[in-house]
């Protein structure tokens, strides 16, 4: 265990040339450094935040529904069935007509009698409108929360107004109590999304999410440990300003409605491109591979932190081509008013009346 320790918390690969951990390890007096230990604090405040969502959704978000009429849906219940839960378990989609086929004989089942059970057991273990009205509306309220925690820490940093000092005197940057609520935090709360996988209704995208938060929670704590929280901090504000607002569209969407989903949502595209596009190819890539090269030089953790941040630009781009090719196909067919009036609008001056549908929406629910 010591030499496999020894061996992942080389110098040469986290630290820069001629820096060791002994001269981060004691730092003047009321000076602070991060430490890989720091990050187990998160796992404690993961089950916190947990419990606040168990509490928040029950006693704040479903009234709200209420509120609102939103009901949970009584769909009708497939009958118990050994053979077919088995085959149902198996595979991820309905069976094929040879296969419905070959059941319907074994049952003595009509074929169409057959896929209606498994149409009933899909419906089954859909959430309901309720359910993922109140899941929304607690990510709206904590994504929100963490991007104006976010933006009125960073207003006050200089490294927010001039990214170079992102770098200036690396890795001996003090790790400020701001600093360290805000990475702690948002490090929590993709561990309380990790926990919540495995108590919320399970969906196709299952795996997708669950990769997708330990690699978040990976970035988090390789940029924690490796001191690049300055940056790091930049990259979760970028990230956190459009989410807010797709959980936002999602609300108005499950409330039906249509136009303030239409409008939010075609706000959160803007601001989806302008920061995932412009900012943080810009702005945050521009600093972490340039200047950074110019005030402290490669090294190979460097490498690593910049190529993650180049996957992650690359998968920018690719949500933002799918964003953009379901807009794209909502107005070829006549259905996106909204946005066809907003061209108009910057065109002539006017805008008419406008009523977007909701398809778009519902691609991210």
């Amino acid at each position: 265990m010591a030499a496999l320790s020894a061996w992942f918390w080389n110098e040469r690969f986290w630290l820069p040339h001629n820096v060791t951990w002994a001269d981060l390890a004691d730092p003047a007096p009321g000076v602070e450094y991060p430490k890989a230990g720091h990050l187990l604090s998160a796992l404690p405040l993961a089950l916190g935040i947990f419990a606040v969502r168990i509490f928040f959704e029950r006693f704040i978000a479903g009234p709200c529904a209420s509120m609102l009429q939103i009901q949970t849906e009584l769909s009708r219940r497939a009958q118990p069935n050994a053979v077919l839960e088995k085959v149902f378990t198996s595979i991820t989609k309905s069976p094929d007509s040879r296969h419905s086929e070959g059941l319907s004989k074994q049952l003595d089942w009509d074929v169409r009698k057959v896929q209606r059970w498994f149409r009933h057991r899909r419906n089954q273990d859909k959430p309901s409108t309720r359910t993922k009205f109140c899941e929304s509306m607690w990510r709206f309220t904590f994504y929100l929360s963490i991007f104006t925690y976010g933006m009125r820490f960073l207003w006050q940093s200089p490294w927010m107004w001039d990214t170079r000092q992102c770098w200036y005197n690396y890795p001996y940057q003090v790790l400020t109590s701001g600093l360290y609520y805000y990475y702690v935090t948002e490090l929590a709360f993709y561990w309380s999304l990790m926990f919540s996988q495995f108590t919320d209704i399970k969906r196709k995208d299952f795996l997708i999410m669950f990769i997708h938060h330990l690699a978040t929670i990976g970035l988090i704590s390789f940029s924690y440990v490796n001191n690049m929280l300055r940056v790091g901090s930049l990259v979760m504000c970028v990230h956190d300003a459009s989410d807010f607002l797709l959980e936002a569209a999602k609300l108005a969407n499950y409330a039906k409605y249509q136009r303030v989903c239409d409008v939010v949502f075609v706000i959160f595209g803007i601001i989806f491109f302008g920061t995932r596009l412009i900012i943080f190819p810009f702005w945050i890539l521009n600093t972490t591979l340039f200047e950074s090269w110019q005030i402290i030089g490669p090294y190979p953790s460097w490498w690593l932190f910049n190529f993650l941040l180049l996957v992650l630009q690359v998968l920018h781009i690719f949500w933002s081509y799918l964003i953009a090719r379901i807009a794209f196909k909502a107005i070829v067919r006549g259905k996106n008013w909204f946005v066809f009036s907003l061209f108009r609008w910057l065109e002539d001056g006017s805008c008419l009346s406008a009523s977007l549908p909701i398809e778009i929406c519902r691609s991210f629910c």
